[in-house]
């Protein structure tokens, strides 16, 4: 994985996504997936597009996603399953092997406690560096550093 360009993912109405590539170098930002078309399909059309162009523009050999248990409502429930669905295709088509990474696991890694907040979160992304646009981002951030660190790869 340290000689990959890696995906993380951060799956839900505004998802997370950082990746880093080779060089070393990261990119991150937040998607929304929300949808104000009549279509209820139409939020998953445009995640595949952001998702397949993600790939190919920077290349990614690897996704990591955060593998959610517990959602606060069935709509996000929903919401996740059917982003989840999309990604694993992609993924499937493209070649692209998957893991995933555990919520409590990933706030650990990155703050300490397994229970972070969400300002925790943001709050430990900007002490490494890292200005997230909200606190997906900060979560596709601390993703991808767990699951680098794993492999020896400081992020």
């Amino acid at each position: 994985m340290n000689n990959q360009n890696v995906l993380a993912l951060d799956l839900a109405t505004k998802t997370g996504w950082a990746v880093r590539l080779r060089d070393g170098s990261v990119h991150s930002g937040t998607y929304d997936a929300s949808s104000k078309s009549e279509h209820a399909g139409q939020r998953f059309v445009n995640f595949r597009r952001f998702l397949v162009d993600l790939i190919g523009k920077y290349d990614v050999q690897h996704v990591v996603y955060e593998d959610v248990r517990r959602h606060v409502s069935n709509t996000s429930a929903h919401v996740h399953g059917g982003l989840k669905a999309i990604m694993l295709m992609i993924c499937c088509q493209s070649n692209v092997p998957v893991s995933f990474k555990g919520v409590g696991t990933i706030k650990k890694h990155w703050t300490g406690k397994g229970n972070a907040s969400k300002e925790q979160m943001v709050s430990a992304a900007r002490k490494r560096g890292y200005n997230p646009f909200d606190d997906n981002e900060a979560d596709a951030l601390a993703i991808l550093s767990l699951a680098l660190n794993e492999y020896g790869v400081i992020v």
